[in-house]
C-alpha cells in the first residue's frame, strides 16, 4: 500500500476539506497533536497526520500502518496504510460503530447495521455525493460494506503487540478498540502443541531434539498439561529424565505429576532418582511416596500436586507462566504488553492484591515480580512504575527500606538521579527512625551493605553527570552509613568507597 491519497490531500485544499468533513480525517488537526503525550510500547516512531472533531488522532507508524486513538483512552490499527484507512473512513463513515462486526457475521446483518448507521448520519448531513467525489479524486474503487468490515477487523487484530499505545507520562496502555485478541497462552503453546503431536507420532528426531532443547521441552510439557493422553506415559518419562538438566523447575514438577498420575509403581525409582538430583529438586519434589507404595498412594500424591499447582485449564495459570514462556521463545513484545496490562489492572483496582480471607491485607509480591519482569525485558519505565507502587504499599520498616533501595537503583539506572537521591533519603530516614524493631541489626547484614553500596554508586553517577555538590552531599551520607556497618558488612564496600571519594575529588 502507498500514501498516494495522503499526498493528494496535502496538495489539494478542496480534497482535504472534503476528507475532514464529512469523513473525519482533518489534516489541520495534526498541528494540535493528541489530547495527551503518547508513545508506542514497542518504542517505534509515531507521526501525527490528522485528527477528528471528537478529539481522536490518526498516527502514521513506521511500517505505514495507521493507528487511531480516541480521546477516551482507546486505540487500534485501522489500516495498513493511509490509503487503506481512508478507503475505510469513506466507505464506512460510521466505522466507530462497526468495530463489533465480524466477517463471520452474515452479510444481511452487516448490511443492515451499516445502513442504519448511515441513515442516522444522513439525518444531519450528506455523505453519498461527497463519498462519490472523494473516491473518484483519490482513485479508490467502490467496495462493499462487507469487504470493508472484514478489512477493519483484520486491521484491528494487528494492534497487539506492535502498536499498543501508552500514555507517555503514566505508562498506562490504551484500551484496545474492537475485539480482544487470543489469550497469551494460545500463541505461547502453539509450538509446544506441534512438538507434542510429533512426539506422539513417534518421530524419533523430535524425541531427541525436543528433549535436548530446554525451551521446547518446557513448552511441550505445558502443552501436555492441557492435553493429557493415556498413551503418553513413556513420553512423559523421557521428558522428565531430560528436564532434570534444568534442576528444579515448575515443568520438572509437572513432568513428575504427569508420570505419577498414571499410577505405575514401576516409576517410583525414576521419580525418587529425579528427586535426588540435587538439593533444590529434593526440596521441590518432597512427598513422593517411598519404594513399596501402592498405585493409589502414587496417584494421590500426583493428584494433590496437580490440583495445587497445575490443573487442566490454561486460563487458571498465573500470567507469569505465559509471559516467561513467551519471553523464552522470543515473543518479548507479547510478554511486555501482557505485563503492562496486568500492571494497569492493579493500578486501577488494588483490590486485585487483596489476600483471600483477609480483605484488608494486600499481597504486594505480584508488583515486585512485575518490576523484575519489566527490568529483565529492558523496560525500566514500566519497572519503575511497578516498583514505585510496590514501595508505597509496604507497611514494615524492613520492607519499606528494601523496596526503596531497589527503587533508587532503578531510578539511577534510568538516569533519574534526583529521584534516586530522594529515594535514598527516604531509606536513611527510615533507618534513623524505624517504627518497628525489624531493622535493629541492619548494620550487620547484607541489607546494610547493599544500601551503602547504592549510595556510593549514585554518588559516582552524580559526579559523572556534572553534579559535584550533590555528589559531595551524598558521599557524606554514604560515609556515615559505612561507619555504622560491622566490619564484615563493610569489607566489601570499602574499595567502592575509596574509588567514589577519588572521583568526587576529581569532579571538584
Amino acid at each position: 500500500m502507498t500514501d498516494h491519497a495522503l499526498r493528494l490531500l496535502r496538495q489539494d485544499r478542496r480534497l482535504a476539506e472534503l476528507a475532514a468533513f464529512p469523513f473525519g480525517f482533518d489534516l489541520d488537526r495534526a498541528a494540535h497533536g493528541h489530547v495527551e503525550m503518547v508513545r508506542l510500547a514497542s518504542g517505534g516512531p509515531l507521526e501525527t497526520v490528522a485528527g477528528d472533531d471528537t478529539g481522536g488522532t490518526y498516527f502514521l507508524c513506521a511500517d505505514g500502518s495507521v493507528l487511531y486513538a480516541d480521546s477516551e483512552g482507546s486505540a487500534g490499527i485501522i489500516g495498513s496504510s493511509v490509503d487503506e484507512a481512508l478507503e475505510l473512513m469513506i466507505g464506512l463513515p460510521g466505522w466507530h460503530d462497526c468495530v463489533h462486526l465480524s466477517p463471520d457475521d452474515d452479510e444481511e446483518k452487516i448490511l443492515a447495521v451499516v445502513a442504519e448507521i448511515e441513515d442516522e448520519i444522513r439525518e444531519h448531513y450528506g455523505i453519498d455525493g461527497e463519498r462519490a467525489r472523494l473516491r473518484a479524486a483519490l482513485g479508490f474503487p467502490e467496495r462493499s460494506p462487507v469487504e470493508l468490515v472484514g478489512r477493519l477487523r483484520a486491521a484491528l487484530t494487528r494492534t497487539e503487540p506492535d502498536f499498543v499505545l501508552l500514555n507517555a507520562e503514566e505508562g498506562r496502555a490504551y484500551d484496545r478498540i474492537g475485539p480482544a485478541g487470543p489469550p497469551l497462552w494460545e500463541p505461547v503453546l502453539a509450538a509446544g502443541r506441534a512438538d507434542l503431536a510429533s512426539l506422539r507420532e513417534g518421530d524419533r528426531t523430535a524425541w531427541r531434539e525436543v528433549a535436548e532443547d530446554p525451551v521446547r521441552r518446557r513448552i511441550t510439557l505445558r502443552a501436555a498439561q492441557f492435553d493429557r493422553a493415556e498413551d503418553d506415559l513413556e513420553l512423559m518419562r523421557h521428558l522428565l529424565r531430560h528436564e532434570t538438566r534444568s534442576s528444579m523447575t515448575n515443568e520438572l514438577r509437572l513432568a513428575a505429576v504427569l508420570v505419577g498420575l498414571h499410577g505405575d509403581t514401576g516409576d517410583l525409582p525414576l521419580l525418587l532418582e529425579v528427586r535426588e538430583t540435587d538439593f533444590d529438586t529434593a526440596c521441590g519434589l518432597g512427598g513422593i511416596p517411598e519404594p513399596g507404595a501402592s498405585a493409589d498412594e502414587l496417584r494421590r500424591w500426583a493428584r494433590g500436586l496437580d490440583e495445587s499447582m497445575f490443573g487442566t485449564d490454561p486460563s487458571d495459570e498465573p500470567v507469569s507462566t505465559w509471559t516467561d514462556l513467551a519471553r523464552d521463545q522470543g515473543m518479548t513484545d507479547l510478554a511486555l504488553v501482557t505485563l503492562i496490562r496486568e500492571l494497569d489492572g492493579i493500578v486501577m483496582d488494588r483490590s486485585r492484591l487483596r489476600r483471600p480471607g483477609a480483605p484488608r491485607a494486600l499481597a504486594t509480591a505480584p508488583l515486585s515480580g512485575l518490576a523484575r519482569d519489566f527490568e529483565e525485558l529492558g523496560d525500566l519505565a514500566q519497572a519503575l512504575r511497578a516498583q514505585r507502587l510496590y514501595a508505597s504499599l509496604q507497611e514494615t520498616s524492613w520492607d519499606r527500606v528494601s523496596a526503596r533501595h531497589t527503587l533508587a537503583r532503578l531510578e539511577r539506572e534510568a538516569g533519574l538521579l534526583p529521584r534516586a537521591a530522594d529515594s535514598l533519603a527516604a531509606v536513611r530516614a527510615t533507618l534513623a527512625a524505624p517504627d518497628d524493631d525489624l531493622l535493629r541489626h541492619w548494620q550487620r547484614i547484607n541489607l546494610g551493605r547493599y544500601i551503602a553500596e547504592e549510595h556510593y554508586r549514585l554518588t559516582l553517577a552524580l559526579a559523572d553527570a556534572g553534579h559535584p555538590e550533590e555528589a559531595r552531599a551524598l558521599l557524606t551520607a554514604a560515609d556515615a552509613l559505612l561507619g555504622e556497618l560491622s566490619d564484615n558488612a563493610a569489607t566489601g564496600v570499602r574499595e567502592l568507597a575509596g574509588r567514589t571519594a577519588a572521583r568526587v575529588r576529581e569532579a571538584g
